[in-house]
């Protein structure tokens, strides 16, 4: 599968530009997001899981117009936005099987077979029995999951999904997004860089609307190498380094401000040589937009 988009821009009624001519190819594999929050990742998302016009451009899934043909495309879909509502009086198993028969597995024992095996993988089999309001933010995050993953979907599109899970958890969703993966698009909007550094085959960076950067994660880092060089220095000096160097980061530890810098040449001045790693990717791109300060 190839999903191609090409110059989407889209503005909102009160004025703001969501996305400002996007253009973007993903294939096969899991494509990370990243972006700070308002960005424009979840209106990208909205847009290609039909949710919602856009002004200009195009989105095509191999051959089919996701702008136009919605109903196919939501047949290949699978969906986790980041805010989503549940039946507080129905069971996750009942949930899941009605779904299932909407996404058209219509025989009984194969729906069966289904929602018991994504209730065990996102870890809900002891709890399929309880309704779905008795769940807690986290149960109800993996309940997400296990829906968007029904009917074998073409492209699947999480928005923030390992919020309110524990480690054990977010491991075990990140485990079954790869290996669905290898036969599925899967795009993942997070603000989490190490999870697409670990997960992700390719990514892009978006802030205000617009792709600042897109590629690979091993390709991306190694653009960095001997650019990036570190430092401890008194919060109060911040104004500073800002004024005499390009700072991408800044980090507090143990009362003291560790400042991240990009610099073609070794800047002295006691700075020292770091191993580049893909939030410098990340800062470097945005750090223009967005206040290292803020960040």
């Amino acid at each position: 599968m190839k999903l191609v988009i090409e110059s989407l821009s889209k503005t909102y009624a009160n004025g703001v530009a969501a996305l400002k001519d996007v253009s973007l190819t993903l294939t096969n594999g899991m494509f990370g997001l990243l972006g700070p929050n308002g960005a424009g990742k979840s209106s990208l998302m909205r847009t290609i899981a039909t949710l919602q016009e856009a002004d200009k451009g195009s989105i095509f899934l191999d051959d089919l117009d996701v702008l136009q043909e919605k109903t196919k495309v939501r047949q290949l879909l699978g969906y986790l936005p980041q805010e989503f509502g549940v039946y507080p009086k129905i069971s996750a198993e009942r949930m899941l099987d009605h779904i299932a028969q909407l996404k058209g597995v219509g025989n009984k024992g194969e729906r069966k077979d289904l929602v018991l095996s994504l209730l065990e993988n996102v870890n809900l089999l002891k709890d399929r029995k309880k309704h779905l309001g008795t769940y807690s933010g986290g149960m109800k995050q993996r309940f997400g999951i296990a829906q968007a993953l029904i009917g074998d979907p073409k492209l699947i599109i999480v928005d923030e999904p390992t919020a309110g899970l524990d480690p054990a958890e977010r491991n075990r969703f990140y485990n079954l997004l790869s290996q669905l993966g290898e036969n599925t698009i899967v795009i993942l909007s997070t603000h989490i860089v190490e999870d697409v550094s670990t997960l992700c085959s390719n990514f892009a960076i978006i802030c205000q609307g617009e792709v600042l950067y897109s590629g690979d994660p091993e390709t991306a880092v190694a653009e960095m190498n001997g650019r990036i060089f570190s430092k401890a220095i008194n919060k109060s000096e911040i104004g500073f380094y800002k004024d005499d160097y390009n700072v991408i980061s800044t980090q507090l530890k143990t009362g003291q401000l560790h400042i991240r810098v990009l610099q073609e040449n070794a800047p002295g001045n006691g700075f020292e040589p770091a191993v580049p790693n893909l939030e410098d990717v990340y800062f470097s791109n945005i750090a223009t937009r967005v206040d290292v300060n803020t960040i």
